[in-house]
């Protein structure tokens, strides 16, 4: 079973920047793929980024292209989402996800436990 261990949520004023990152632990997927979701109060869970570690490019939500950036350390099986820019509808529970793609998707098995990352306007 993969584990995923997230860090680097925390409080930041609009405008400001977040690094999360997330390790994969026992992550021996041959096609690997990491990625962010999030969630705020009331809403529905949201894809932010995608990573295909094994290749290909990656995914970012419409709402966050140009100020979100994933990347990823292969041989740490770790993930990076670089946040610039936030703005208060930034405003969410952040999971990290691990897969394995397939036909072009990333098929999501394993989850974080969550870092909360709020943006004050």
């Amino acid at each position: 079973q993969v584990q995923l261990v997230e860090s680097g949520g925390g409080s930041v004023q609009a405008g400001g920047s977040l690094r999360l990152s997330c390790v994969a632990v026992r992550f021996f997927y041959s096609n690997k793929c990491m990625g962010w979701f999030r969630q705020a109060p009331g809403k529905e869970r949201e894809g932010v980024a995608v990573s295909y570690i094994s290749g290909g490019s990656p995914y970012y939500a419409d709402s966050v292209k140009g100020r979100f950036t994933i990347s990823q350390d292969n041989a740490e099986n770790t993930v990076y989402l670089q946040m610039n820019s936030l703005k208060s509808e930034d405003t969410a529970m952040y999971y990290c996800a691990a897969g394995y793609a397939l036909n072009g998707d990333c098929r999501f098995q394993s989850w974080g436990q969550g870092t909360q990352v709020t943006v004050s306007s």
